[in-house]
This record gives C-alpha cells, sequence and structure tokens, in this order.
C-alpha cells in the first residue's frame, strides 16, 4: 500500500507548515486517503492560514477542457482567492510576485500522469520560477506516477521548440514523480538565475511506492486529474497518444475514451485495425471502432478508428506505438489528413506536433516517408542521456 505525500505530511504530524501563511497549488486529483481534497486536509494543521489558492489548468475543480482559459474566482465556502494559472494569455500561466509575497510557504500537490505533454507539471515548474528567487519556501507533495517510474521513452524538447507542453528537455514518458522533476527543475533554475537559491524546495516523499507499479497497484483512489483522464487506462495511452492533438484526427476527446479510440469520418476502421495487427506492436492489440464525438473534432459526426488494447504494459511503447499509428492512418487518407495549424497552449508558430515532439525532425522524416523505426531510432540515445541525467534526482531507487 502506497501513501502519497499528502497522506505521510499529515500521518508525520509535521510541524512545518504550523502557524504558517501559505499558498496552495492544487487540483480535484490532490486528495488524501480519505477523498479529503488537499485544502480541507492541509487547513486541519494547527495554525495554518490559507491566504491563497492557484488552480492549475482545466481549473481547481477540473470542471475545463483542454485549451479553455479560466478566470480568477472565489473558493466556495472559504472566501479565499482562487488564482488561475490557466488564463487567456502565456502569461497567466505563472503567479505573479505580489501573489506570493505575503507568504510563508508554497505548497504544491498535484497529480501528474508521467508525460511531458501533462501540463501540471510544467506549472509547478512556472511556480517554482517564481518562488525561489523571492526566498519563499516551496512544499512539493509528491505522489506516485501512475505509469510506473522505469520505462523512459520518446524524444526530448529542442532549443526554439519550448512551450507548455514542453517546458524543460526530458522525454515525453520521463518515468519521474512530480517531487523528482521538481528537484530536476531546481537545479536548472538555479543554473539560470542564482537568485532562486535564496529558496528552499522541500519534497515529501511518497511512502512504500515502488517504481515498478502502476497507479491500480497502489490501492490509492483514482480522481480524474482532468476531464479526458477518466482512467488508468487513459493515462497508458496517453504518453503516445496525445500526439493526434497536432492533426486533426480525433483523440478520441467527446467519447467516453477520449485517448483510447481515435480515428476521422474517412477512416476505414476495419482496414486500420488490420493494417495495425500486422506491424504485432509488443503488448497491445487493435479494435475496430466507430464513434461519434460529442464535442471538439468531427463533433456529431460518425468516425471510423482503432480502440487501443494494452495487453501487456510492461512491454507496451505508448509513444513508438501512437507513432506507427499516427504514420498509418496519415497514408491511408494523405488527402484528408492535416497537420493541426491553429495555435496551440498559445504558440502559434512551430506548429503544434513540433511542439508535441520537440522539434520538426519526426514531422518532417513522416512527410518524407519515413518508418516508425527509422523514425524512432535516434530516439535511444536522448532516453538514455535523459534517464542517466535524472538519476541525480531520484527519490525511489530503480
Amino acid at each position: 500500500m502506497a501513501h502519497s505525500g499528502l497522506d505521510v505530511l499529515l500521518s508525520q504530524s509535521s510541524k512545518i507548515l504550523h502557524r504558517k501563511k501559505i499558498g496552495i497549488v492544487t487540483h480535484a486529483a490532490a486528495i488524501d486517503r480519505n477523498l479529503r481534497s488537499s485544502i480541507e486536509a492541509i487547513g486541519t494543521i494547527p495554525g495554518v492560514q490559507i491566504l491563497r489558492i492557484f488552480g492549475p489548468e482545466h481549473g481547481l475543480h477540473g470542471q475545463a477542457q483542454d485549451l479553455i482559459g479560466l478566470a480568477d474566482q472565489e473558493a466556495q465556502g472559504m472566501r479565499t482567492q482562487v488564482v488561475s494559472l490557466y488564463g487567456m494569455t502565456f502569461e497567466s500561466l505563472k503567479p505573479t510576485v505580489e501573489q506570493l509575497q505575503d507568504l510563508d510557504f508554497l505548497v504544491i500537490d498535484l497529480q501528474d500522469v508521467g508525460s511531458r505533454f501533462y501540463t501540471f507539471q510544467a506549472t509547478m515548474k512556472y511556480c517554482l520560477e517564481v518562488a525561489l528567487p523571492l526566498g519563499l519556501n516551496v512544499l512539493v507533495l509528491d505522489r506516485p506516477n501512475p505509469i510506473g517510474g522505469l520505462q523512459v521513452e520518446g524524444p526530448s524538447v529542442c532549443k526554439g521548440y519550448e512551450s507548455f507542453v514542453g517546458v524543460h528537455p526530458i522525454a515525453v514518458r520521463h518515468a519521474m514523480t512530480i517531487g523528482e522533476l521538481a528537484m530536476l527543475y531546481r537545479k536548472a533554475i538555479e543554473q539560470q538565475n542564482p537568485d532562486a537559491r535564496r529558496g528552499q524546495l522541500h519534497v515529501v516523499a511518497c511512502q512504500d511506492w515502488k517504481t515498478d507499479r502502476y497507479f491500480d497497484q497502489c490501492e490509492l483512489p483514482w480522481v480524474l486529474p482532468s476531464p479526458n483522464m477518466p482512467t488508468l487506462d487513459t493515462a497508458v495511452v496517453y504518453p503516445g497518444q496525445c500526439l493526434f492533438e497536432g492533426t486533426n484526427l480525433s483523440e478520441g476527446r467527446g467519447t467516453t475514451r477520449p485517448f483510447e479510440i481515435c480515428g476521422a469520418p474517412w477512416i476505414d476502421a476495419i482496414g486500420l485495425c488490420q493494417s495495425m495487427n500486422k506491424l504485432n506492436l509488443p503488448g497491445v492489440v487493435f479494435r475496430p471502432v466507430w464513434f461519434r464525438p460529442t464535442f471538439q473534432k468531427h463533433a456529431g459526426i460518425d468516425c471510423g478508428g482503432v480502440q487501443i488494447h494494452v495487453v501487456d504494459t510492461k512491454r507496451y511503447f505508448p509513444v513508438r506505438t501512437s507513432l506507427a499509428l499516427l504514420i498509418q492512418m496519415r497514408n491511408a487518407s494523405q488527402e484528408r489528413f492535416a497537420w493541426r495549424s491553429e495555435t496551440y497552449e498559445f504558440v502559434s508558430d512551430p506548429i503544434a506536433i513540433d511542439l508535441l515532439f520537440g522539434s520538426c525532425k519526426e514531422r518532417l522524416a513522416i512527410e518524407q516517408g519515413a518508418t516508425w523505426q527509422e523514425i524512432a531510432e535516434p530516439w535511444k540515445a536522448q532516453e538514455e542521456a535523459f534517464r542517466d541525467q535524472s538519476k541525480a534526482h531520484w527519490i525511489y531507487p530503480r
């Protein structure tokens, strides 16, 4: 049985937050073992004053869809200001100096899902960039990586392709917890800004979490951390399937199985399924599906596609699998297929698919007819390099 950093903090009767004025960066999935929110649970610490609450993308309560900016509001029943860290502009992604300077501690409790694309760890990095140079102490309450801490996969972010889905050169599937990432980010921030050494970073580690465990082995309650992350199955495929956000293919938003299913109105579901299963990709089987999204891409239109059924998580490589699937779907419909050209996470250029991959290399290779194996071959060196880099910040033995 694993214990989150929040549960550990409460069980140890730690005095670190006693009689402190704090701000909390949190959301609906940050709960204790009894399903209390981190706000409610931390509020029981003697003398603690919660002056400000910060909500990440999707909002404090996880109600907003992706790419939907939220305004500041008042926490229900608390008369406490809720600052949106996902508003209408890129500048809204960071707290301001004024919002932090009257605090003794900034507490960060966010449930990540193990992918660079998932923006909660990016929000944490932005908070560290503002808080540490102020001399503000930051307390990160760690949580298990739902898809384990062993398998690193996918390309890193090249210079010039930084964005909210790539705030730092880490692998797509980074195999770290949010607490370990906090320590990695702190080092990078201090190298760029020596004033960041004025603040202290404290990480409350999980207890009894093993890096080979997925979330369903932790005996912890799952609360969807965003509207389109309803289950652990979603998190397992997400490091690859999020790439479809950079195309005009549906990634399954507007259905009850987002990211597990994908397709488009012009896709031959049976033919696509047969071609994918012939690839014999490890740990996965494809099934033809027909679906009608209720919102976002192709809303109200029947689509053909596939559902990804992961039959062996230890052998499954989500980024490589989705790369192969993306190439197959593009080749089957080149006259209808298109890369997403609209502004994505406040960036218009580079385009979304390049931000997701972390460079233009993969897109150009796809356009030139390269196989998924040829495209993924250079990733091996990047994956190994990132794994070596991350070792210095591991909390949990690998």
